[in-house]
């Protein structure tokens, strides 16, 4: 049994590299579906019934169809079309195109859940949209969404092990490659077991930093906008 793990041991740098490029496609892709699920949720909430269209289409199409099959169509159909991408490009826009669209659903349940009379208010007070989202939307939104967001994270760490099947060498191809070459099936899916639950403890510790660091204490609002919290309040009541 030593001799198993000692053998496995020779192997050290390659887990080591398959899980920083693990953790890369995790948060290149993360930051593409931040984007996609934030411009996807206030397409949704537009008055322009075009944008509403599309981007119910994307939350529908994305949502009912499986990850695999989207990223074979990113990495393999996509040449069809004169638009050839190497497996860790095809990996990164399949995987944030996907949890983007779960995403803009969390965006758009956050951003509702802020209470109509604020922004009432707020337009009573002479903001304009984009002052009422940035200052009076937005930063109550993400104090209702952040552990839901911080769980989608989670989710697409975990779906890079997909991307083995068109030949990244994350953490799940690697462990492929290595078991072969060793056939120390039990050993080596321990080891990349440990990986996943590793860095998606890390994810995790770090996330609940920032969340502590930007919502505990309570929001601030800045000046402008405290004296609409005062309206706002006063408006809930009556």
């Amino acid at each position: 049994m030593s001799y198993e793990w000692i053998t496995l041991a020779g192997y050290l740098n390659d887990f080591v590299r398959a899980s920083w490029l693990t953790l890369q496609v995790t948060l290149l892709a993360f930051v593409l579906a931040m984007l996609l699920g934030l411009l996807t949720a206030l397409a949704s909430a537009s008055r322009v019934s075009l944008l509403r269209g599309i981007a119910s289409v994307y939350i529908e199409a994305i949502r009912n169809t499986p990850v695999l099959v989207q990223i074979f169509i990113v990495f393999f159909g996509l040449p069809s079309l004169g638009i050839t991408l190497n497996a860790y490009t095809a990996g990164v826009i399949a995987l944030g195109v996907n949890v983007g669209a779960y995403l803009a659903e969390v965006f758009r349940a956050g951003i509702q859940s802020v209470p109509r009379g604020q922004v009432e208010a707020a337009s009573i007070l002479g903001l304009e949209r984009s002052q009422i989202f940035m200052e009076v939307v937005l930063p109550q939104a993400a104090r209702a969404v952040y552990p839901a967001i911080v769980n989608n994270l989670i989710q697409l760490l975990l779906g890079t092990s997909l991307l083995s099947a068109i030949a990244l060498p994350e953490l799940s191809g690697t462990a492929t490659v290595i078991n072969a070459r060793t056939l120390l099936y039990i050993q080596t899916f321990t080891i990349t077991l440990i990986a996943y639950l590793f860095l998606s403890n890390v994810l995790s510790w770090v996330a609940g930093l920032i969340g502590a660091r930007m919502f505990h204490p309570p929001l601030e609002v800045k000046k402008r906008a405290r004296r609409l919290f005062l309206v706002a309040r006063q408006a809930d009541r009556t």
